[in-house]
């Protein structure tokens, strides 16, 4: 009895290694380039394999990649504080919107602190085609990709930045400059609008537009990319030109989109929320 209790223990076993690889071997088959580095991100609710792009961020794949097996310096009264490989163990997708995002990484929720520094984005908005987009489009329209709902959205995303590129400071200034601000809406492109928020952009490195499956980086703003990552479970054209893409995700998609299925907030996240049980470098 105890050695056919082993048996089924050791058939079980030999299963689930089978299945392991056979996940690993898909992951491999959908690669784009066998070369990328392909990490394993073992989950409460599944494995998700991501292929990374070092050819598009280098310098902010090479860090995500140090948070999984290399040392960063974090911010704390110590400065020679490091966090230590497996950065991401046991931290949890801490924000999640249904049918857009499932995001993880957050120093706020991560015993090991701060980075000590931030890198810069690594973003193509020539590659993108954000130079050619205007803001405003020949019908007098809003460009949906700048996903300025109402006016006072686009008051504070557009009109603002704007007026204080053109130095606008008072509304007298406002009547006598009407032509100008008129003219320089016009003629307006995404890319310089985003250029007046404080982005800078390569055109070093080709860049990917944020579909379905992707992985970026998460910011606060330009060129504070730290360890927080998001994965798109949807097109999301407005997030363009504002977060490097570092990713691709090649095998468990079915399990990103469980984890999308129950919103989560990040001011209060529910303990019931997906955990990450190790992130994992395969090649």
């Amino acid at each position: 009895m105890v050695s056919m209790f082993k048996l089924l223990l050791f058939a079980l076993a030999v299963i689930a290694h089978l299945g392991s690889h056979a996940d690993y071997a898909s992951a491999r088959l959908a690669m784009e380039d066998s070369s990328n580095p392909l990490m394993l991100v073992s989950t409460s609710a599944g494995p998700i394999y991501i292929e990374m792009l070092p050819a598009e961020a280098p310098d902010n794949v090479a860090r995500f990649i140090e948070f999984t097996v290399g040392e960063v310096p974090l911010t704390e009264t110590n400065s020679t504080l490091t966090a230590s490989p497996r950065y991401y163990n046991g931290s949890q997708f801490h924000r999640v919107i249904p049918n857009f995002i499932i995001q993880a990484g957050s120093p706020e929720h991560n015993a090991h602190g701060r980075p000590r520094d931030y890198l810069a984005d690594e973003i193509n908005a020539t590659a993108l085609g954000l130079d050619r987009l205007p803001v405003i489009l020949q019908a007098g329209e809003i460009n949906p990709i700048l996903n300025a709902d109402s006016q006072q959205e686009f008051a504070s995303r557009v009109l603002e930045p704007l007026y204080r590129q053109l130095g606008i400071e008072s509304p007298e200034q406002l009547e006598t400059e009407e032509s100008a601000i008129i003219d320089a809406l016009q003629s307006l492109t995404v890319m310089r609008l985003y250029e007046y928020e404080g982005y800078r952009y390569q055109n070093r490195y080709p860049t990917r537009a944020i579909t379905r499956g992707v992985v970026a980086l998460a910011n606060d703003g330009p060129n504070r990319n730290g360890p927080e990552f998001f994965i798109s479970l949807s097109d999301a054209p407005w997030l363009d030109g504002r977060y490097t893409v570092i990713g691709r995700v090649v095998e468990g998609m079915e399990t990103a989109d469980g984890i999308g299925d129950k919103p989560i907030q990040p001011v209060n996240p529910d303990p019931e929320s997906t955990r990450i049980y190790s992130i994992r470098k395969l090649n």
